[in-house]
């Protein structure tokens, strides 16, 4: 009797177990294709010389995976005179971490991963980043990477994050930022597949 009773305790045990481990963090998806319900943030953090910088979410100019990709052009022309420029995209449009209900719980995911490709090959991003946006109700993360200098082919990079990081507001889901110095005649980049993972 006391066997069978040590082996159905043991079998919950291992059952709970199981089940936490099938909890794990489900892919949360910043773009997947071109104005998707799955897809989450908006570009509309536009930074720096805000005028040099155009975003189409839904170009079909040979996209990593599906029907579209995102396609970012920028100028250099130093519109504003900050001789850079950046994209937060933001949860909702528009908030740098002014709103109080603004933002994701992200807790669980262990890295950001996404796809960037450059048109003609050798554009320097000065760095690919999540969070990090300050305000009343600021990201409690910042994590990032760069400078990273592109190529003409699709190519996969990470943002991985610390053991247990502290995910419980990211209003900015991801950012990019570039400099006049390192692309004086401007680029157009590629990206797709930005996710949580």
């Amino acid at each position: 009797m006391k066997k069978l009773q040590v082996a159905a305790v043991s079998m919950m045990v291992a059952l709970f177990f199981l089940g936490c481990g099938n909890k794990g963090f489900k892919p949360f998806y910043v773009y997947k294709d071109g104005r998707l319900p799955m897809n989450h943030y908006v570009p509309t953090g536009v930074m720096g010389d805000f005028g040099d910088i155009t975003i189409i979410e839904d170009s079909t100019e040979n996209p990593q995976e599906g029907l579209s990709c995102i396609k970012i052009t920028y100028t250099a022309k130093a519109a504003s005179g900050q001789r850079w420029a950046g994209v937060y995209w933001q949860e909702p449009a528009n908030n740098w971490a002014k709103l109080e209900k603004g933002g994701f719980d992200l807790t669980g995911a262990t890295r950001l991963v996404f796809w960037v490709r450059g048109e003609k090959g050798g554009e320097t991003i000065s760095e690919f980043k999540v969070g990090g946006m300050q305000g009343d109700f600021p990201d409690t993360a910042l994590y990032n990477i760069g400078p990273v200098v592109l190529t003409k082919e699709w190519k996969e990079y990470e943002i991985p994050f610390d053991v247990n990081p502290n995910l419980k507001r990211l209003a900015g889901g991801f950012c990019f930022a570039a400099s006049q110095k390192d692309n004086p005649q401007g680029f157009v980049i590629y990206l797709d597949n930005i996710v949580y993972r």
